[in-house]
């Protein structure tokens, strides 16, 4: 059997004029195409955004089929990182085919570069748009979800939803090609709960006719979609409606959080409202954030409904009349200035991360406290590298500590010298390491070959005697040479072993007596005796400095 077609590719249009609905959009889609014609581009790219459903996709590969240009398309899923945009769309920006005619590359859900499988994706999908010489079409449904730099870089077409009318039109000629009857409160009925997405539509109509030559009421089992109210949409009942109710069921609809809706009607509250009804409309949503900071503080969500009451239907009840007119509404500046933060806050960040640590205090203390005395002392030329080799700051860091930039002089001779004090702390641990390691190595060797010092009855004070071996033992390595320029035993010598007479200084003999040594340490000779003056004592590990030692 046949796997059946689905009717969203087999009436896909193929030219700009026969797509329904966003007659604007069309109509400036076609005046880009028009200009790469020419050889005059409007701008290398455009990005086509709006709802899902409503005909963007669409609308590229009408203009590619429309001007007879080659078409390569990159969608959701396929792998976008910055080295499959370079392979792919990359060459195919740059060059045109055969026949001379520019080379269309569609990016498809521009608004979606998340994760590991798109990492790099935006730098390099920015990159591509800035450098290419063929045409370029973005296509997303949230436009504030794309990055701005690449928003400005672009020409943004907007895209909105169908009307119902349209859709039950374009259902009407598809049952017509069909050859289906169809009751046309039954294509009413299925355009009306599609809200807007002619995709959602088609789709509908084909389950419902699928196999059969006659579709009425009763075949259209179709439930009403949960549709996503559109901030913008939000924002026009809060601040032009009069029922503060409407207002508050429009933000259930709304997939956004209360901290994020109070943003969005904080930036646009002066755009909308003037005098005593700004001064009202500021003092509802201070009261609506006062219960926000106690769900921030106590984990209460269910004083959410107060706050989202406050900002919606107290700040549309605070105007005395309705709103009339076009109001413009705008993106919250809060969130465009922390994009442009982002980066200053992780160097911010990790500095106080390595100073708390250092400190034993939290970041948060640090960031707050310790910074500024830190970057008092790094302003100290002889404290600067030492301290700064200490917290292993970066150049970023210091910089940001200084109040300078990365590149300057200043920085940059702080940040080499604190890397070469790095570096030789480095190799004197692992030469500590490798001494310590040998030395252990020799004394366990040497305590083999030792003979016992003196002997005891008392068995503590064997053990005892034993362990003053051990200890001097530990500096046999050191002793060695020197042992062999007097003719002396790699061993210590121990009670009852005769010195060699060049040791003695011409006497033929000497035998240690065991009434000479002392309980609990080796019995020694003189000689051996100044030959460990003459050593000097081991490194000793290099102790912890404070911060406020510099």
């Amino acid at each position: 059997m046949p796997i059946a077609t689905k009717w969203t590719e087999k009436y896909r249009p193929e030219s700009l004029k026969r797509i329904l609905g966003n007659g604007k959009a069309i109509e400036e889609l076609r005046a880009w195409g028009q200009s790469w014609e020419r050889g005059e581009p409007i701008t290398g790219a455009a990005i086509l955004y709006g709802p899902a459903g409503t005909g963007k996709t669409s609308a590229a590969l009408a203009l590619a089929s429309e001007f007879d240009w080659d078409c390569i398309e990159m969608n959701a899923s396929d792998a976008r990182t910055a080295g499959m945009i370079q392979k792919i769309a990359g060459p195919a920006s740059q060059s045109r085919t055969f026949s001379g005619k520019p080379r269309l590359v569609i990016l498809d859900e521009a608004d979606n570069l998340h994760g590991t499988a798109d990492r790099g994706g935006a730098a390099a999908m920015l990159k591509l748009v800035r450098s290419a010489s063929q045409p370029v079409l973005l296509i997303a449904n949230e436009y504030y979800e794309i990055e701005k730099p690449l928003r400005d870089a672009m020409k943004g077409i907007q895209f909105r939803s169908v009307r119902s009318t349209t859709i039950a039109q374009a259902l009407r000629e598809i049952c017509r090609v069909e050859e289906v009857e169809c009751d046309p409160d039954a294509l009413m009925l299925i355009a009306e709960r599609a809200g807007g997405d002619m995709r959602s539509g088609i789709n509908d109509l084909q389950a419902a006719a699928q196999g059969q030559t006659e579709v009425k009421m009763e075949d259209v089992a179709t439930a009403e979609r949960d549709v996503k109210s559109s901030i913008f949409k939000v924002l026009e009942v809060i601040f032009k409606g009069n029922n503060a109710h409407e207002a508050l069921q429009a933000s259930y609809a709304l997939d956004e959080s209360p901290e994020d809706l109070i943003n969005w009607v904080d930036e646009n509250l002066p755009l909308a409202y003037k005098g005593l009804d700004l001064f009202w409309g500021y003092d509802r949503l201070a009261r609506a954030d006062i219960f926000l900071g106690r769900v921030r503080r106590r984990q209460v969500y269910g004083l959410w409904r107060y706050a989202s009451f406050l900002m919606t239907g107290g700040v549309q009840a605070s105007k005395a009349a309705r709103g009339q007119g076009y109001v413009a509404f705008r993106p919250p500046s809060l969130w465009r200035r922390m994009g442009q933060t982002r980066k200053a806050r992780s160097v911010r960040d990790s500095a106080a991360k390595k100073i708390g640590r250092r400190c034993h205090v939290s970041a948060g203390f640090a960031r707050s406290e310790l910074m500024g005395f830190v970057g008092l002392l790094l302003r100290d030329k002889k404290r600067a590298a030492p301290l700064a080799a200490e917290l292993d700051l970066e150049a970023e860091e210091i910089a940001l500590l200084l109040g300078s930039a990365p590149t300057t002089k200043k920085v940059q001779t702080i940040f080499e010298e604190a890397m070469k004090i790095r570096t030789a702390e480095e190799i004197e641990d692992i030469e500590m390491a490798w001494h310590s390691t040998a030395q252990r190595s020799l004394a366990g060797a040497s305590e083999a070959r030792a003979t016992p010092a003196c002997a005891s009855e008392a068995d503590e004070g064997a053990a005892s005697m034993k362990m003053g071996a051990v200890q001097e033992n530990a500096v046999d390595a050191t002793l060695e040479p020197l042992m062999d320029d007097l003719n002396l035993p790699a061993s210590a010598v121990g009670p009852g072993q005769v010195l060699p007479a060049a040791a003695n200084q011409g006497q033929e003999g000497t035998v240690a007596k065991p009434e000479d040594c002392r309980l609990g340490s080796p019995c020694k000779d003189e000689t051996l005796a100044k030959v460990e003056k003459k050593v000097a004592k081991p490194a000793v590990g290099r102790g912890q400095k404070s911060l406020f030692d510099f």
